[in-house]
């Protein structure tokens, strides 16, 4: 199955955002407190965002499991 950018974009949108939501949540559980818990949630979504895309270009680096294309 081939998806859309657009789709790719959706999806990881909405995973950033359920996992977002969980963590402050947790957050929230832990300290009783909604502005510790959002300022959690927050710095959690900033950070998730930066540290995936430095995860990404160093994979984009590693030849590990990559399957070469057979030629038609």
């Amino acid at each position: 199955m081939k998806e859309s950018h657009l789709r790719s974009i959706i999806k990881a949108t909405s995973w950033r955002l359920f996992g977002t939501f969980s963590t402050t949540l947790l957050a929230f559980i832990v300290t009783q407190k909604w502005d510790i818990s959002l300022y959690i949630g927050l710095l959690e979504f900033i950070s998730k965002i930066g540290l995936f895309y430095f995860h990404e270009r160093i994979w984009g680096r590693i030849r590990f499991g990559v399957l070469r294309a057979e030629k038609e």
